[in-house]
Formats: structure tokens, sequence, C-alpha cells
């Protein structure tokens, strides 16, 4: 039985539902929106991230740089018409190597980032520069460099970031990069959309009906009415981790999968990295730091022996929270096996330290919290991704049925673009021309099949 009747029903909360509801409520005035979930909103994994975004991404082709031009335009927009509630910054992203081939190979792959249109590349090799090298503001976000910087001169990276391990020999400082706060720019988004009109009910979708191949109806448990059916013809599926399941409600199968990736909350009471840093990643594979005791003692025993392994690139990490707050987020997954979604997500109880070891190869000075650091706060998320790791904004091949997920660990910075890009498709707006390289038919060209099948699923990957 019909119980109430939506123009648009939304499953999920997080960064992605909420962003729907706001671009359809809000500018396009779509009437009668209702979101669902059965977490408190922004709970599930948008809390979970770095925050971070950038403009900064590898091909094939110029669809994911465009979108995220686009998604980055759009928060420059919100940030403007908020008094910048959600503090968003263009510090930048900070790639290091120590390696020769890594950075002959980091100055090409920044060459084609920036023909795709990430803005120019500039290279800077001390007294040889032809121009200078800006520095980042530690705040705001306009008027400041596009592009990237690319340092090749050892002595001006120690210059600039004297903490860094003094073997790193180029620096690729993107400069359209930053972060936020993901759950002031949620609870921002909710607030403008509830203004206008959209609904927020506590609770579980449990069914979704197609008849004649359209969606009519939305079934939910809600945490105060019990079990509710609302008359809907559109259903937008932005259940996170969780749109595979949702997908199967009305008869689709999506092409996703899910990893699991932490990060650890340390407090840099010492003060080795300076407050006012950008997001700094280290591009080179890693061997833990162990002292020659502990590397003796760690071989002797087959259930250590794995930790003198060398480790993937990518250890990373930024500031976090205001004025004096000591404290780093540092992220590092090192083990990438898809994971069946367990809510609560449990870690390894050896991330944290597994993690800082790898961090001390960046940023030595760390070494000496190194078995004495206290218990670093570890919490994380799932990334839901397509083999290409590219997200899926687009109509579903049932009529009414949308989907806006698999945005990996790029959902808060893709928000935007994909709630504009999706709402343009619910209420028949054109669209964008990149707007192809996000529907899930994309899959049934043969070409694009052959071209991923050279794209790894941790391409555009942090």
């Amino acid at each position: 039985m019909i119980q109430r009747e939506a123009e648009v029903v939304i499953c999920g909360a997080g960064i992605c539902g909420v962003s729907v509801a706001y671009h359809l409520a809000v500018r396009h005035g779509v009437k009668n929106v209702v979101l669902i979930d059965e977490r408190e909103p922004l709970t599930l994994t948008s809390d979970k991230s770095t925050e971070c975004y950038r403009n900064w991404w590898p091909g094939p082709g110029d669809g994911m740089m465009r979108f995220m031009n686009r998604s980055i335009d759009l928060l420059e927009e919100l940030a403007d018409g908020s008094d910048n509630f959600f503090r968003l910054n263009r510090r930048g992203y900070v790639f290091l190597t120590a390696v020769p081939e890594r950075k002959t190979q980091l100055q090409a792959e920044a060459e084609a980032i920036s023909a795709l249109g990430a803005g120019d590349l500039r290279v800077h090799n001390g007294r040889l520069s032809d121009q200078p090298y800006i520095p980042h503001a530690n705040e705001g976000y306009h008027n400041q460099p596009e592009g990237a910087d690319l340092i090749v001169d050892p002595t001006m990276i120690q210059d600039i970031f004297p903490f860094i391990n003094d073997d790193a020999i180029a620096m690729l400082h993107a400069r359209r990069c930053g972060w936020l706060s993901a759950q002031q720019l949620g609870m921002y988004l909710l607030q403008e959309a509830r203004a206008h009109g959209v609904e927020l009910l506590r609770g579980r979708v449990t069914d979704v009906t197609v008849e004649g191949g359209e969606i009519t109806a939305v079934s939910a448990n809600l945490a105060d009415e019990g079990a509710i059916t609302i008359g809907t013809s559109c259903f937008v599926n932005a259940a996170g981790p969780y749109i595979a399941d949702v997908a199967r409600m009305i008869g689709v199968e999506l092409p996703v999968f899910n990893e699991l990736h932490g990060k650890i909350a340390f407090r840099d009471e010492l003060g080795v990295i300076p407050r006012d840093v950008p997001l700094m990643i280290w591009e080179d594979p890693v061997d833990l730091v162990w002292s020659e005791e502990e590397r003796a003692e760690l071989a002797q025993d087959p259930e250590t022996a794995w930790l003198l392994q060398t480790f993937p690139a990518g250890v990373h990490f930024r500031p976090e929270g205001e004025g004096d707050s000591p404290i780093l987020l540092v992220l590092w997954t090192y083990h990438l096996d898809p994971k069946p979604v367990i809510w609560p997500p449990s870690f390894d109880p050896e991330y944290a330290e597994i993690v800082m070891r790898g961090l001390a190869r960046m940023v030595p000075g760390l070494a000496t919290y190194l078995g004495k650091m206290g218990k670093p706060y570890v919490d994380g998320g799932y990334y839901c991704k397509t083999r290409e790791n590219r997200p899926l904004v687009t109509p579903l091949p049932v009529e009414g049925a949308y989907l806006f997920g698999a945005v990996s660990g790029f959902g808060i910075m893709a928000s935007q673009a994909g709630a504009d890009l999706l709402a343009a498709h619910i209420t028949g707006s054109p669209l964008p021309d990149y707007a192809p390289a996000f529907l899930l038919s994309r899959y049934d060209d043969p070409d694009y099949v052959v071209a991923i099948d050279k794209v790894a699923a941790t391409s555009g990957q942090l």
C-alpha cells in the first residue's frame, strides 16, 4: 500500500546522496525529494576520508580531469556563498621521490596531466630556473597558482621542506589541490537542501518496486514509523559501499568491488612537521624503519618476518585541525585485496606501527616516536570502485533508476560534479560532453573495454 508520494527517493545520505538532494532541490527546484539512510548523515564513509581534493588526474582521456575541474569550480562557488563555512584551502599536493627512474617518470606523468587540462607545468632547477617557485598559502583558495611546479634541485627541496628526507631528488607540487571539512560541507548542503523541502528519513531501504520496467515505489523500514512504502517514479542509488546490494533490488548487477582503507590520527607533540604544509606523498616503495636489533629479531619469527619486506609506495599525510592542533592524518594502504563490507571495519593490529615506520622513511625526524608514540587513533572505510577506478554517474537499465557511486577514495572531491551531472540526467537538462565517460553503458563499448585493460584499478589513487 502506498503511504506517501515523492518525486525523487534517494537511498544513502553520505556525501553523494546529500549532494544529489542539494542539486535537485536547490539548483533545479525539484520538489518533494526524500533522503533515506539508517545512519546519521555522512557517518558511513564520508567522514572517514582525508577530505582532500585535486584536479591532478591521469588519462586515458580528459574526462576525469574535466569532471574534477567542474567539481572544484562548484566547491569554490559553495565556499564563496557560505563564507567558506567548510574551510576550503589550496595548499596543494606534494609528491616526492628519491629514485632517479621515478624522477623521470614523475616529469613525464606531469607533462601528460598538464596537457589534459590541469594547468601549466613549471620546472625549477635551482639557479637555472627561469621563473620563481611561489610558496603555497596556508588558508584560502583564491589567487593561487594553477598547474604544478616540478623541482629537480635537492637543495631547493630542502630549503622548502627541511624536515623531508634529504635524499629526495624531485618534488612535484600540484597546485589546484587541498582539503576541506567534509562534515561541514555535507551539513551545509543538507541544511540548504532541507530548507528547500528535502526530507531526511532515518531508516533502511528494504525493496524497490519495478512494474513494466519502471520504478513505481520504494519500501523502507523507518526507525520511528516502521514499514513504509513511498510511491515514486525516480529512485537514486547513492548507497556508497552498498550500491551493488541496492542495485540487485531492481535486478541490476554492477561491476564494482570494495577495498578497505585505513588512516591514523597521530599527535606530533614535538612539532617535527610544521602545521602549514600541504598534503605530502612519498612516491617510492618503502622498507620500514627498524634498528639492526629489531631486524634480527623480526627475521627469526616466521610470523613477523613479513615486516621486513619492501612495502608499496604511497604513504602520505597532512595536518589536521585548527590553530595549535598537533594532529597529523596519515594514510597508507599496503593491502589492496577486495573485501566484503563489514561494519564496523577492523584493521591489522600492526597497522599504526607499520604506517608510522613507513612515514619515518619520508620524515626521518618522526623516528623519535617509534616504540613510544602511544596508541594513535585508527579508523577508515571502504573504497567502492570500478575496475578502472572511474565513478558511475548514470541512469540504470530500469526506467527511473539512477546511480551515483563507485567514487573510490575521491567521493568528497567528486561529490559536486557527480551530483551536478546526475541531476542533469534526472531533470533532462543539457549534459556536459564528459557525461558518457561515467555511464554504466561504457562497458558495452568494446574499444573502451580494451582500453581499460591497460588501466590499473589503482589509477589516480593515492
